[in-house]
C-alpha cells in the first residue's frame, strides 16, 4: 500500500522514495512507489505530473491501495521526486472553490452537486435541480465573501459511530473511512481530493455560464489562478473590440448593437438592390428554356433569380458559381414539374438536390461547359 503523502501535507513539492515496482503498460511505465506526494485522478480533480528520478510523470492513478505513476520511461531504486507544482496549487484552488460555491448553492437551493469535473481551462459542476440566474449570482457573491474571510479548510476523519451527526454533503455513497472537508460555516463534503489551507489562497470564483442540463443546470466556474487567466484574456479581447468600434471598453456592448442595426439596415437595402438588378438581368429571358449564370455563389442568390426567371419562361434555371469552386443551381417553373429536370442535372453533372414541383435546388460538381451541354439535351414533356 502507497503512502500518501498528500493526505498529510498537500504542500509537498518535492520528496524521496523507493520504487516498489515498474512494469511496462499501455500508456507508459506503471510505477508504484513506496510513498507519494502525487494525487491520483479522482473525484473530479486530475492526476498530477512532474518526475519521478528525471523521467516525466505523464499522469497518476489509482488502483486498489497503490497508486500508480505513469512514466515515460523505466524507473529504479531510490528517486528523487518532483511534482508540478503550479499544476498542482491551481487545482487545489479550483477544488475547493468549487466546494464553496456547490456548499451555498446546495444550502440555498437544496440542490445537490451530481457531477463534477475540472477541465483544462474551467471546472464544470452539474445540479440536478433548475438554479436561477439570481440564485448564482448570490451564491457567487457569498463565495468570495468567505474568500476574503481566509477561513482555514479542514479535513476531518469521523469514525461511524461519530459520523451521522455531521450533515455533510456527497454524490455517493462510500464505504470505509469517510474524508469530510470542512469550510465553517460554509460546506462540509465528503471528498477525496486536495485543497488549499485557508480560503484566501483560493483566489476569485467567478461562473462565466450556466445552461440546461439534464434535469437540473451545467455551471461552468473560472476559480484562482485560472479565473486570473480567464479575466487577462477577456480584457485583452474587450479592449481590441473598444479599439476596432472606436468606443470605450464599457460600452462595446450597445456599439456591437448599433453595428448590428447598422448590418440589418444594410442587407435589407442589398437585398432590394439584389432584387432590382436581377430583374434588369432577366429582361431578354424568355422561351420554353432559359438559364443564366451568376458568380456569386450563393444558393440564395440563385432561388431569387431563378424565381424571377420562372415568370418569363417555361423552365427557367440559374446556376451560381464558377469552375473553381463548383455551381449552385436552382430550377423553377410555374406549371411543369421540375424534379423531373434535376433529376438528369444530377445524373449528368455530378450533382445532388431536390424540392418540390414547382422548384428544386442543389449543387453540381462539374464545369460550366458540362452544364451548358447538359441543359442543351434536356427535353421537356409531360411523361
Amino acid at each position: 500500500m502507497t503512502e500518501k503523502i498528500y493526505y498529510k501535507d498537500q504542500y509537498v513539492k518535492e520528496f524521496t522514495a523507493e520504487v516498489v515496482a515498474c512494469q511496462k503498460g499501455e500508456r507508459g511505465f506503471e510505477v508504484i512507489l513506496d510513498k507519494t506526494a502525487f494525487f491520483p485522478e479522482g473525484g473530479g480533480q486530475p492526476g498530477d505530473t512532474g518526475f519521478i528520478g528525471g523521467v516525466e510523470v505523464i499522469d497518476t492513478v489509482e488502483s486498489g491501495d497503490d497508486v500508480v505513476h505513469i512514466c515515460a520511461s523505466e524507473v529504479s531504486g531510490r528517486v528523487e521526486c518532483k511534482l508540478d507544482f503550479d499544476k498542482r496549487f491551481a487545482n487545489m484552488q479550483q477544488h475547493t472553490g468549487e466546494h464553496i460555491i456547490s456548499g451555498f448553492i446546495h444550502a440555498m437551493t437544496g440542490f445537490d452537486n451530481v457531477g463534477f469535473h475540472m477541465g483544462e481551462h474551467s471546472v464544470t459542476v452539474d445540479f440536478n435541480g433548475v438554479v436561477t440566474r439570481e440564485q448564482l449570482e448570490e451564491a457567487e457573491r457569498l463565495s468570495n465573501e468567505a474568500v476574503y474571510k481566509n477561513l482555514p479548510v479542514n479535513a476531518l476523519y469521523p469514525s461511524d459511530e461519530e459520523l451521522v451527526n455531521y450533515d455533510y454533503r456527497s454524490k455517493k455513497e462510500i464505504k470505509g473511512q469517510v474524508r469530510l472537508t470542512s469550510i465553517e460555516g460554509v460546506d462540509l463534503c465528503a471528498c477525496c481530493g486536495t485543497h488549499v489551507a485557508y480560503t484566501g489562497e483560493i483566489g476569485i470564483i467567478k461562473a462565466v455560464s450556466m445552461m440546461n442540463y439534464k434535469q437540473g443546470v451545467r455551471i461552468t466556474l473560472q476559480i484562482g489562478r485560472k479565473a486570473f487567466e480567464d479575466y487577462c484574456e477577456k480584457n485583452k479581447n474587450v479592449l481590441r473590440i473598444s479599439n476596432l468600434l472606436k468606443a470605450k471598453p464599457e460600452e462595446v456592448a450597445d456599439a456591437v448593437e448599433r453595428v448590428q442595426a447598422q448590418m440589418q439596415e444594410m442587407r435589407f437595402r442589398y437585398t432590394q438592390l439584389k432584387k432590382n438588378y436581377f430583374e434588369l438581368y432577366a429582361q431578354d429571358c424568355d422561351g420554353d428554356k432559359c438559364c443564366l449564370f451568376d458568380d456569386s455563389g450563393s444558393a440564395d442568390d440563385a432561388r431569387m433569380l431563378c424565381d424571377i426567371l420562372a415568370d418569363k419562361a417555361f423552365v427557367a434555371a440559374v446556376f451560381s458559381g464558377n469552375d473553381e469552386i463548383g455551381y449552385k443551381y436552382a430550377v423553377a417553373s410555374r406549371t411543369y414539374d421540375v424534379r423531373k429536370v434535376a433529376k438528369e442535372l444530377n445524373s449528368c453533372c455530378a450533382g445532388r438536390g431536390g424540392g418540390t414541383p414547382q422548384m428544386v435546388q442543389g449543387s453540381l460538381a462539374t464545369y460550366r461547359d458540362m452544364i451548358e451541354c447538359c441543359w442543351r439535351e434536356i427535353e421537356l414533356n409531360d411523361d
